[in-house]
């Protein structure tokens, strides 16, 4: 099932909480919704969902205008970051519960709606646990059951909302796999809502990166991540750091000293953004050049934290683990993969 968003504006007591937002999800993909707390994204999933209507604009169900229409209409399956699970009932209730309360005509026996049942809890990895409650499940446990209800109804869209923030690190990736696995083989047309970056570069087809009631870009995740259109894309998706610097002939400068790399681009002010694992480190003059002020172990790297004028001006950069580098040590480098926007949050310069 594909799903258009056409121009859709949505404002809570004339506060605006999306901006003429388009989006088009294409059938059978995943794509997640990403951005802080505040940008849009659950705004923009209920309004695919049905839960709210927009203020301007359309939502298409393949070539069926659907702004209007309710939830069960819409035939969403829906799968929120608290379950949402029924306490008195058991595992097996729980999943049937959206097949049960269908209109007669459109109810399947008893028995079909027990095989159906029993089917998507062995595909969640739940098999054996149907005749226990909610309480006696783990909390990954319980968002199983939580996606095999919504999956019950043989949903046009599955939509996710945070599914996985109620649950411990370790928890969330084990399940992020098994998401993954799950999708792939149901196929379902899957909006999934998250604003954790990792969770969305591991998960998703495409990334959907909004900040302010606004889409920022739209992307596979190594287009996002590798050649963000913004400065608040650069920033938000993976790690990185910016500098103030100038174009002058061709050079980038930082204050009265070149560093190392060029630019065609107009002469004028600038902001540099880099990332701490794309640097070499060099000799020279040429260079960025800063004393280490702190450093930390990221995984097999050690996170340097460089001053290179004053606390305005400190960038992280990533060194292998047994660097000597010690603290007031000086360090230069030179970034390998950079992207230069205007001081204003302009189109891109590069």
């Amino acid at each position: 099932m594909e799903v258009r968003v056409q121009n859709v504006r949505k404002e809570f007591d004339r506060f605006p909480a999306l901006h003429d937002v388009s989006l088009d999800i294409k059938s059978g993909e995943l794509i997640a919704l990403l951005g802080p707390s505040g940008s849009g994204k659950t705004t923009l999933l209920r309004l695919i969902a049905g839960l709210e209507r927009p203020t301007a604009g359309k939502i298409f169900f393949g070539q069926e205008d659907a702004s209007e229409k309710s939830v069960q209409e819409r035939n969403i399956g829906f799968v929120f970051q608290h379950y949402a699970l029924f306490r008195h009932m058991t595992i097996l209730e729980n999943v049937s519960f959206g097949l049960e309360v269908r209109p007669r005509a459109t109810r399947p026996s008893k028995a079909e709606i027990r095989r159906r049942a029993l089917e998507l809890l062995d595909l969640v990895q739940l098999s054996g646990l149907e005749k226990r409650y909610p309480s006696q499940l783990s909390g990954g446990q319980r968002q199983r059951v939580a996606l095999a209800r919504a999956l019950a109804i043989e949903p046009g869209v599955l939509l996710l909302d945070e599914p996985f923030g109620a649950l411990d690190a370790q928890v969330r990736r084990e399940l992020r796999k098994w998401l993954r696995e799950i999708h792939d083989r149901t196929g379902h047309t899957t909006v999934f809502v998250t604003h954790d970056q990792e969770e969305a570069l591991e998960l998703a087809d495409r990334l959907c990166v909004m900040s302010q009631g606004k889409i920022e870009q739209v992307g596979t995740p190594d287009t996002v991540y590798d050649q963000p259109q913004s400065p608040f894309v650069f920033g938000f998706i993976g790690e990185s750091s910016a500098l103030p610097v100038n174009i002058e002939r061709g050079d980038i400068w930082l204050g009265d000293r070149p560093i190392g790399i060029s630019s065609p681009e107009a002469s004028g002010a600038a902001r540099l953004f880099f990332r701490p694992h794309d640097i070499e480190l060099v000799e020279g003059d040429a260079a960025l050049s800063g004393v280490v002020a702190s450093s930390r172990r990221v995984g097999g790297t050690r996170r340097v934290e460089l001053d290179i004028g004053g606390a305005a001006r400190r960038v992280e950069i990533d060194l292998p683990f047994d660097h000597p580098a010690g603290e007031r040590s000086q360090i230069s480098f030179r970034p390998k993969r950079w992207k230069l926007f205007p001081p204003t949050d302009q189109p891109p310069l590069s």
